[in-house]
């Protein structure tokens, strides 16, 4: 294991997880990857192993998600309580400045915690997502998530992932399921469960989950910003993407084939594109 457990409490009492993986390089910069709706910091594994040798990467589990306690009040499940417990994470580890890399829900997080302490983020890499989220997408996330039926052993697991990403990632093996599904899943007893709160579906049927951030988006300044999108996503779309270029001019973007919502990030051209973009800061 490579990378150290963190707990540490919300503001409103939740004890909650992250992974900090060290660098290999005394007072590397910091890296927070927050993952997307249903997911979890194992999702950067990959990622993060590949980084510290150049970067701290903290990888936290949101509330309801994970080894983060579940909470009680179904209405906390939203990106701003989420940006919120960041910044208490960061100040518990003592970290000044990040560069969030965020996928989907971790992405609109990203816009929420520059617009609230633009000094503590010094640059944001956006997984499939912008400040409006196609209605399309959200309907289909909201068709799965805390509605999928419990899995009786690891293989119906395997075929419930694949069942419900499969039009994402069209050319993924049964190994790249299996490893999906040990990301989503976690074994209770003698069964794989899902490792979130169902609950967090309470947003989107509140429309807390995916708000409209144009208001805020412009705070984004001169960040420095890659964007990158699966080419075939229904949540970042063309016209949104244009959008926030008009709005960045500085904005770098990437579109990776045959991927939908969202890119893992383990495609070797959104590798390289990360790694140049982080290159690019020093």
């Amino acid at each position: 294991m490579n990378y150290i457990d963190v707990f540490y409490q919300s503001d409103d009492g939740l004890r909650l997880y992250a992974r900090d993986y060290p660098s290999a390089v005394a007072g590397a910069p910091v890296i927070l990857c927050l993952p997307g709706l249903t997911r979890n910091s194992k999702d950067f594994g990959p990622l993060a192993n590949a980084l510290q040798q150049t970067h701290r990467v903290i990888c936290p589990d949101q509330r309801g998600r994970g080894r983060s306690v579940r909470d009680a009040e179904a209405a906390n499940y939203r990106p701003d309580k989420y940006a919120l417990d960041m910044f208490t994470l960061l100040n518990v580890l003592q970290i000044n400045e990040v560069v969030i890399i965020g996928t989907s829900l971790g992405g609109l997080m990203a816009i929420l915690m520059i617009a609230s302490e633009p000094t503590r983020i010094k640059a944001a890499v956006l997984n499939d997502v912008g400040p409006e989220v196609d209605p399309l997408g959200v309907a289909r996330i909201a068709a799965y998530v805390g509605k999928t039926a419990p899995a009786n052993n690891w293989d119906e697991a395997v075929q419930q992932t694949a069942n419900i990403n499969a039009a994402a990632f069209p050319d993924f093996s049964l190994q790249e399921w299996q490893t999906m599904a040990r990301d989503l899943y976690v074994q209770e007893g003698m069964v794989p469960v899902l490792d979130y709160d169902p609950a967090i579906a309470h947003g989107l049927a509140s429309g807390t989950a995916a708000p409209n951030l144009w208001p805020v988006f412009d705070a984004v300044g001169d960040k420095p910003m890659l964007v990158i999108r699966g080419q075939d996503s229904d949540i970042l779309s063309v016209e949104t993407l244009a959008e926030m270029s008009r709005r960045l001019p500085h904005l770098a973007s990437l579109s990776i084939a045959r991927r939908g919502h969202a890119p893992t990030l383990t495609e070797p051209e959104a590798h390289k594109a990360i790694c140049q973009f982080l290159d690019a800061l020093k």
